[in-house]
């Protein structure tokens, strides 16, 4: 089920909960069942910019073809006049249409804040309605900050706790993911400072693997020492400002220490900018079926990693 502009997002009732639910051990993700869960998927752009990509087919494709494990659909909350703040209905109606075909093709889903400021009443407003909705549908993991940037980790760490509480007192377990200053390389702070109170909790780290080397991983070391459970809810292999060549070697590198550490990883993104970040070229389909000469180096390089 979808929802059109200006319907209220109630519950849905038509979502199939065909998947263990999520939970957080230690430095761990794993399921109710007991089991490591180590989770491979794509990210959408901001919504507001490639709508067009937001569709239950594209959703199936990504499943069904390149083999996703989670999706994350980017919730555009500043710039442009499609934004959230500017038109809040049209991003719930983008947003929901991937987080409902993800639910219908039985894979987990993030539901991103995706934002570098902090906007914590329409965040709160937010994630009451993606609560309400997906209450109790184990699929469903929130994403509250996609990349504080100047922020201190004393804001962003006192922002996430009032988003937790709100998204807390409608879903009780669902998997939260947190930001780290500074476009989420800061973890360290976060691993000296946690915060305590509740379960199930996660902190993101994102990294460009030609920007971010070495260093970054002995950060996330750290972290992971001081027991703090990390989600790469965006990553890719180029430079931190999305363009610029591919450092395969420094992918590679990052590839294996994820999987080291069972961590999860998400590849920033399906959109068709002119950047090496966005997957495709404009005369990619908007639904799937894509052609490798409708690709780019770097959406071949994510699609032929989640076929492994």
């Amino acid at each position: 089920m979808t929802i059109g502009c200006g319907t209220n997002p109630s519950k849905n009732e038509n979502v199939k909960e065909t998947l263990p639910a999520l939970v957080v051990n230690g430095t761990q993700l794993m399921n109710t069942e007991g089991d490591t869960v180590v989770l491979h998927g794509v990210s959408y752009g901001w919504h507001q910019f490639w709508p067009r990509f937001y569709n239950a087919s594209s959703v199936a494709y990504l499943v069904n073809d390149w083999g996703a494990q989670v999706l994350r659909a980017s919730m555009g909350v500043d710039l442009d006049s499609a934004c959230y703040v500017n038109k809040p209905e049209f991003g719930i109606e983008c947003v929901t249409k991937v987080v409902d075909a993800a639910i219908e093709n039985g894979v987990y889903v993030i539901i991103d804040w995706h934002s570098h400021n902090l906007r914590q009443e329409e965040a709160k407003e937010f994630f009451t309605q993606m609560a309400t909705r997906y209450k109790g549908v184990p699929n469903v993991i929130y994403e509250v900050f996609n990349e504080p940037v100047e922020d201190s980790w004393g804001q962003v760490k006192a922002y996430s706790v009032e988003v937790i509480k709100t998204i807390r007192a409608i879903e009780p377990n669902a998997v939260i993911l947190v930001g780290c200053p500074h476009w989420d390389q800061d973890i360290h702070l976060a691993a000296d400072n946690p915060i305590t109170g509740y379960d199930n909790i996660m902190y993101t780290l994102h990294f460009y693997a030609n920007t971010h080397g070495q260093w970054l991983r002995d950060r996330a070391d750290y972290a992971l020492g001081k027991g703090l459970p990390i989600f790469v809810s965006e990553c890719a292999g180029m430079e931190a400002s999305g363009d610029g060549p591919i450092s395969k070697e420094e992918w590679g590198n990052w590839l294996d220490w994820m999987q080291r550490h069972s961590i999860s990883w998400v590849a920033w993104s399906l959109s068709d900018k002119d950047e090496t970040c966005s997957m495709f070229y404009p005369s990619a389909s908007s639904e799937g079926n894509w052609k490798d000469a409708d690709m780019k180096e770097w959406g071949r390089m994510v699609r032929d990693e989640l076929k492994k």
